[in-house]
């Protein structure tokens, strides 16, 4: 249902406010530049300090430049059941394609706990939901066998795997079988998540670098493992520099070396350091972005 290249959108700051034109703008320079899918009020996009209200917006905002030309995977989760379940209602009205949905932080439910969550959410919205399985963030890592549970039910697609286990895809497709869609949480693995199951990977490279992460994933889908092995490593130095320091402060002075947005973060964040800035311009550079 969803492969390829999918950029988790960060989303520009002006003045404090959400900055809609460079929002739109970098939605639509992303689908120039090959995009598969688009992730608006992910962690990348500081759902977490986003009112609700902005929340919907944004949402609404990508949808609308978004044209119908790209699916739009909307960030709808919560530690919040009730929350959650509003959200994926909203995205569902709003027109989103499909919701990703992360495991409940900080509350660190058991996983009959987490199956009930993600259950709850299935039978609320009839949406197509992925599983954002990230336990460095999260706390709580959702089993395989909660998976299959969770599997079974119809409008559960697939997961966003960000646990950094390559061993994972791989048991998760013995278990779940090759239709459920494996997505990679981390760009710096992306290619071998592909190579032990994956389709795609749900990027944050990609805000700064759209073609050549797509070029990338193409590359691999058409068997051409050799273009496919170049750009991974010349990629590799940057999804490092990008990952320095706390995500999204390093890619957002990235994209505003690009011009695409502000380098604003909002508190608890920060904005990335000297050193950060400068390792991220050598990365750049490297890239053949700057």
């Amino acid at each position: 249902m969803f492969k390829g290249s999918i950029t988790a959108l960060i989303t520009p700051f002006s003045n404090g406010k959400v900055d809609e034109k460079a929002f739109q703008d970098l939605v639509s320079w992303q689908i120039a530049e090959g995009t598969h899918a688009l992730v608006p009020c992910g962690t990348t996009g500081e759902s977490p300090t986003l009112s609700h209200a902005e929340h919907h917006r944004v949402v609404e905002l990508c949808i609308e430049a978004a044209k119908g030309k790209v699916p739009v995977i909307a960030g709808a989760g919560s530690n919040s059941t009730d929350e959650a379940i509003d959200l994926s209602r909203h995205a569902k009205k709003a027109g989103a394609a499909a919701v990703l949905v992360v495991a409940p932080y900080y509350n660190k439910p058991t996983q009959e706990g987490l199956f009930r969550h993600y259950e709850a959410i299935a039978t609320s919205v009839d949406i197509p939901i992925i599983v954002y399985n990230i336990p460095g963030r999260s706390v709580v890592d959702i089993s395989i066998e909660t998976f299959q549970r969770l599997a079974a039910l119809p409008n559960i697609v697939g997961v966003k795997d960000a646990t950094g286990d390559l061993a994972r895809p791989l048991r998760a497709r013995v278990a779940l079988g090759s239709t459920f869609c494996q997505l990679s949480g981390e760009d710096a693995t992306a290619i071998p998540f592909n190579a032990q199951g994956g389709v795609g990977c749900i990027s944050v490279t990609s805000n700064i670098a759209p073609k050549l992460c797509a070029q990338m994933q193409n590359a691999w889908a058409a068997g051409d493992l050799k273009t496919c092995a170049a750009l991974n490593e010349k990629l590799m130095p940057l999804h490092d520099a990008l990952f320095c320091e706390t995500s999204p402060a390093p890619v957002k002075y990235a994209a505003s070396l690009l011009g695409k947005a502000s380098p604003d973060v909002r508190l608890p964040l920060v904005p990335a350091s000297d050193n950060a800035r400068k390792r991220v311009e050598v990365a750049m550079k490297a890239a053949g972005l700057i």
